[in-house]
């Protein structure tokens, strides 16, 4: 199996031209015993200048190199800065744990580099020890730092527990992201996240407001347990008929 720090390095070398020396040697660099912090924010802070922020436009063989190598990993749509940022955090060899270096990276990111940041998370080291930030990422009032986190990445599927897992679907409703794009979506459908999305959907009816009709599948499993039943039940009360969409 390939280490998806290889395949990073492989994808971004072939896209580097003539900084392919400069990226070399960056990375040489931190990997080195002494390599510091300072060291990891400077290559961090010219990756976009030296390498550019184009696509990595990657084929459909690279994509399932990339699942082979991490399930649910999907870096289609990356560019070349954004990855060349994660293949420098994984290649950095400094004393603090990962997480603590994460975090202060986070705190002074600005939005391409969060949406970079998260987006590396299938791949980190100590997934587990990321909690805590990727509660703040999902928190962000930017649309695209919480895509970073929900959308094809396997780190949400992997790690959070039902509540964690239910709040992220919700509040993707809220905010108007797609539900489509969110990793292990069926897998992990539940009795309380169908009853969640069955009130969500009666609230959005009662405003006189759309329901995005992705939300529907995350419901016919569970269609039949009572306290669900009963919420449609009242919503079809109300006049909404929707069992073509739950059946």
């Amino acid at each position: 199996m390939t280490d998806p720090k290889d395949l990073l390095y492989g994808w971004i070398s072939e896209r580097a031209g003539d900084e392919r020396p400069w990226l070399d040697a960056q990375l040489a660099q931190l990997a080195a015993p002494d390599a510091t912090e300072r060291d990891l924010h400077m290559y961090l802070g010219f990756a976009p200048r030296r390498l550019g922020k184009a696509d990595l436009a990657l084929t459909p063989d690279d994509l399932a190199q990339a699942d082979a190598a991490r399930s649910g990993w999907d870096p289609s749509g990356w560019s070349i800065d954004g990855a060349a940022r994660i293949l420098g955090l994984l290649t950095y060899s400094g004393p603090r744990p990962f997480a603590e270096t994460f975090k202060d990276l986070r705190r002074t990111s600005d939005a391409a580099e969060m949406i970079a940041l998260y987006r590396g998370l299938p791949l980190y080291p100590a997934p587990e020890s990321l909690h805590f930030e990727v509660g703040e990422g999902l928190r962000s009032n930017l649309k695209p730092v919480f895509e970073a986190i929900a959308h094809n990445n396997p780190y949400p599927r992997d790690h959070f527990d039902e509540h964690r897992w239910n709040h992220m679907v919700l509040k993707a409703l809220f905010i108007g992201a797609e539900l489509g794009p969110i990793t292990g979506l069926a897998a992990r459908a539940n009795p309380e996240l169908a009853r969640i999305l069955v009130q969500y959907a009666r609230e959005r009816w009662a405003a006189g407001r759309p329901v995005m009709p992705e939300l529907w599948p995350l419901v016919a499993p569970f269609a039949e347990t009572p306290e669900i039943r009963a919420e449609l039940d009242r919503a079809r009360a109300e006049g909404r008929t929707f069992e073509d969409l739950v059946s």
